[in-house]
C-alpha cells in the first residue's frame, strides 16, 4: 500500500457517494497526480481528468494564467486550479506547481511547492517546504495533493441535478 492509498480510498468513496466531479492540473508533478487518482476505485465515474502544463506560455494560453505570474507561487497555483475547475466543470480541482530540485530555480529553493485548490466556494493554496531528492519531493507533493483533494471533497455538498449518471440517479431517484 502506498502512502497516499488511504486518502485515495477516501477520495474515491466521497466522490462516488456525492456524485462529485474531480480534476487536476499539474506542472511540478507532470502527470503523476492524475495517474495516481485515475487508479482510484471507480475513477471513471468521478475523475474528469487532468492537464499537464509546464511552459508558462501554455499555462497562459490554455489556462488563462496572468502573464508574468511567478510559476512557483500561490497565485499561480490558485489560478491554475480555478481555470481547470471551470474547464472540466468540476466540483473540486487541485493544482501542483513548484521546484522539485535538485537545484534552485527562479529564485526558489528546491522543494518549494504550492498546491492550489478550487471549489465553487473559492480558491486557496498550501505552501510546502519539502526536503529530499526530486523523487521524494514529488512523492510528498502527490500524497499531500490527494489528502487535500479528499479534504475538500468532504466539504462539498452533493452535486445538483445539472449532471447525470449513476451517482446522480441514486441520489435523486425515488426513496425505497
Amino acid at each position: 500500500m502506498t502512502a497516499e492509498q488511504p486518502s485515495l480510498d477516501r477520495l474515491s468513496e466521497v466522490a462516488a457517494e456525492r456524485g462529485l466531479r474531480i480534476c487536476v492540473v499539474e506542472s511540478l508533478t507532470s502527470g503523476r497526480l492524475a495517474s495516481t487518482i485515475g487508479a482510484g476505485d471507480d475513477a471513471g465515474d468521478w475523475f474528469a481528468g487532468g492537464i499537464v502544463a509546464y511552459l508558462p506560455d501554455v499555462k497562459e494560453s490554455l489556462l488563462g494564467l496572468t502573464p508574468g505570474t511567478d510559476p512557483c507561487s500561490a497565485e499561480c497555483a490558485e489560478q491554475l486550479a480555478e481555470s481547470a475547475r471551470r474547464l472540466f466543470d468540476a466540483d473540486v480541482c487541485i493544482s501542483t506547481t513548484g521546484v522539485g530540485g535538485p537545484e534552485p530555480e527562479g529564485g526558489h529553493d528546491p522543494g518549494t511547492v504550492f498546491i492550489g485548490w478550487a471549489t465553487d466556494d473559492g480558491v486557496g493554496h498550501r505552501m510546502l517546504a519539502l526536503t529530499g531528492d526530486p523523487h521524494e519531493v514529488l512523492d510528498e507533493t502527490v500524497d499531500t495533493a490527494i489528502r487535500l483533494l479528499a479534504f475538500h471533497a468532504e466539504g462539498i455538498r452533493p452535486a445538483g441535478p445539472r449532471r447525470s449518471g449513476a451517482a446522480s440517479t441514486e441520489r435523486n431517484g425515488p426513496a425505497d
